[in-house]
């Protein structure tokens, strides 16, 4: 099984999870992605995070760095630099992270590269874009969720904002980065002209935050942090249960909303009778919701929100994710060189993605992808 990019050729230099990212998701439907990194140490994140006992591998490297060839390359050098044209004059992508103006001072600037290959798509991942104000800033996940507006609206009414305990930014990044870079690769074959792919974290981040950008400029509303109500849906949010397990539901419908307050009682509640109202009674509402749930077992509440078609589910421990039987039935966790990971992020029915290897070690592939250069001398490791 090729897939559906395996005419693809890819170059990724970007480092840590953003960039790795958006060229994962080409390796994993064919594209043949030859990670470049620096022969003292690579990829620092390698060494970030758990590290996998057989080898002491990271596991953020071999899920991000799956599907990939590894090579290392000096681009400091003449003769590094001299290679990674040679890999760029035959490839349809090059993936990077450097803070704006890096590659450039490199030599390997888009002019350049273009030049030579002028259907190339460069693909450039920073934290705040190419030009405007911010864009020599260091690229960090947290600037762009602090900037963003998400922090601010993140959190429990009376608590500080919050960021997000996972790499959330860095992951839609990668998505981004991946649809904007198919989108460029569509072009250039209609039009055998490459291009620049600008994109970056806080824009990624901003797309996130839905119409409350519309809404502060037209309206002039700025949302509260609400813990994890939204302020257009009530009720909706977690609740614990009386065996003291917790679930999350939603009423973002109004035929669902119907149900729910049926099942409740409260149907007759005039307070409760539209959205509007609700969401004008959060607080009773709210109560009401936690009274009915905090009195009854989980499997009880989730029984009878089943029962009248109503959207909850259990606040799930990524141990009852490993073990939940839709999960398993899906096969969406795959194991790739004896480490579970997430599988293909879609199924395709006729060209379906595949998780071919896990990260590989550094410079494994520096005679296979290297060779035919025919530079001599290039580093070992």
């Amino acid at each position: 099984m090729e897939g559906p990019l395996a005419d693809l050729r890819v170059i990724d230099c970007s480092t840590v999870v953003a960039g790795p990212g958006c060229a994962k998701y080409l390796a994993d439907f064919g594209a043949d992605v030859v990670k470049v990194e620096r022969p003292d140490g690579g990829d620092g994140v390698r060494r970030m995070g758990w590290l996998d006992p057989s080898d002491g591998m990271s596991l953020w490297w071999k899920l991000l760095n799956r599907g990939k060839r590894c090579v290392t390359l000096d681009l400091k050098s003449d003769e590094g630099r001299a290679a990674m044209l040679q890999l760029c004059d035959q490839a349809d992508v090059l993936i990077e992270n450097f803070r704006p103006g890096t590659l450039e001072r490199l030599g390997l600037g888009p002019d350049v590269l273009l030049a030579r290959n002028p259907r190339l798509i460069v693909t450039r991942v920073t934290g705040f874009g190419q030009d405007g104000p911010y864009s020599a800033r260091p690229g960090f996940a947290t600037l762009a969720e602090a900037m963003s507006g998400f922090a601010a609206v993140n959190g429990e009414p009376d608590g500080p904002p919050l960021l997000p305990p996972i790499a959330l930014t860095d992951e839609v990044t990668a998505l981004a980065a991946a649809f904007a870079t198919m989108v460029a690769v569509h072009s250039a074959a209609a039009t055998g002209t490459g291009q620049v792919v600008d994109v970056n974290l806080l824009e990624s981040m901003l797309h996130l935050m839905g119409p409350l950008i519309s809404a502060w400029w037209l309206l002039g509303y700025r949302q509260p942090r609400l813990g994890s109500g939204i302020p257009y849906s009530v009720p909706r949010g977690v609740w614990r249960t009386a065996d003291g397990q917790w679930v999350a539901l939603s009423t973002s419908s109004e035929g669902v909303a119907t149900r729910v307050l049926a099942l409740l009682g409260l149907s007759d509640d005039e307070r409760f009778a539209t959205n509007e109202t609700r969401v004008a009674h959060r607080a009773a509402m709210d109560a009401a919701v936690a009274e009915w749930i905090g009195a009854r077992p989980a499997r009880e509440v989730i029984e009878a929100f089943h029962g009248v078609e109503a959207a909850i589910a259990p606040i799930l421990t990524v141990p009852d994710v490993a073990e939940d039987e839709h999960i398993t039935a899906r096969g969406y966790v795959v194991e790739v060189d004896g480490v579970p990971m997430q599988g293909p992020i879609a199924r395709l029915s006729a060209t379906p993605g595949l998780v071919r290897w896990a990260g590989r070690p550094l410079g494994a592939d520096n005679e296979a992808v290297l060779g035919g250069l025919k530079l001599g001398g290039l580093k070992d490791v």
